[in-house]
């Protein structure tokens, strides 16, 4: 049965669980100002791996940083390199970068916690601080560094839907800094990137569609 609330208002309705397109399961592009956000309060040193780069949209803003950014997919999205699973992948790299696929976030925080050398940054619903399974596991024995709310919402579209309306899921950027003491920081990243960001984003758009 279709759901009937889907375009409500004209704009997509938030999931609270991605589904799967006919190219592999949970491509959300990430908006580009999003990453912004990220690299405006985080350092990055050394090369940056975006492990689930889908078609580039966080990899060319992680440029932005002067780092060396390698990118990979499981999936052939038609960037990066094709058919590496993360979760297997023996490679690691000074830092890891990316938004996990919904239903492996547990999997990514595992392995790139093993795989980056210095930091690994995720972008997560921030309802990921809750469930007693991760508060037993990830949270007791490695815990976030830092947690960037973030006080815009995120909206994730589908590849090739027009953006419209606004997401009501609540995201942050959870940093795991190896250089950092073991306790947990939060942190809230202040309204504006968005408009801040959009002439920026407008150039990375006439860049991937160019």
């Amino acid at each position: 049965m279709a759901d009937l609330t889907y375009n409500l208002n004209g704009g997509f309705k938030p999931t609270t669980k991605r589904f799967a397109d006919l190219e592999g399961p949970d491509f959300f592009p990430t908006p580009a100002w999003a990453t912004f956000a990220l690299i405006d309060n985080e350092t990055f040193r050394g090369d940056i791996w975006e492990c689930a780069c889908g078609d580039g949209s966080m990899s060319r803003v992680l440029q932005e940083t002067g780092c060396t950014v390698y990118s990979s997919d499981l999936y052939a999205r038609g960037y990066g390199e094709a058919g590496v699973d993360f979760l297997t992948a023996k490679r690691s790299a000074a830092n890891i970068v990316t938004n996990p696929p919904y239903n492996c976030a547990e999997g990514f925080v595992r392995t790139g916690i093993k795989q980056a050398r210095h930091k690994l940054a995720l972008l997560l619903r921030l309802a990921f601080l809750e469930s007693a399974y991760r508060a037993n596991t990830i949270f007791a024995h490695t815990p976030p560094s830092r947690v960037w709310v973030f006080s815009e919402r995120i909206t994730f579209y589908p590849k090739g839907a027009t953006p419209k309306g606004s997401g009501t899921t609540a995201y942050a950027w959870f940093v795991w800094d190896k250089r950092a003491p073991s306790s947990t920081e939060l942190k809230w990243l202040m309204p504006g990137y968005k408009a801040r960001h959009f002439r920026r984003e407008t150039t990375l758009l006439h860049q991937i569609t160019s």
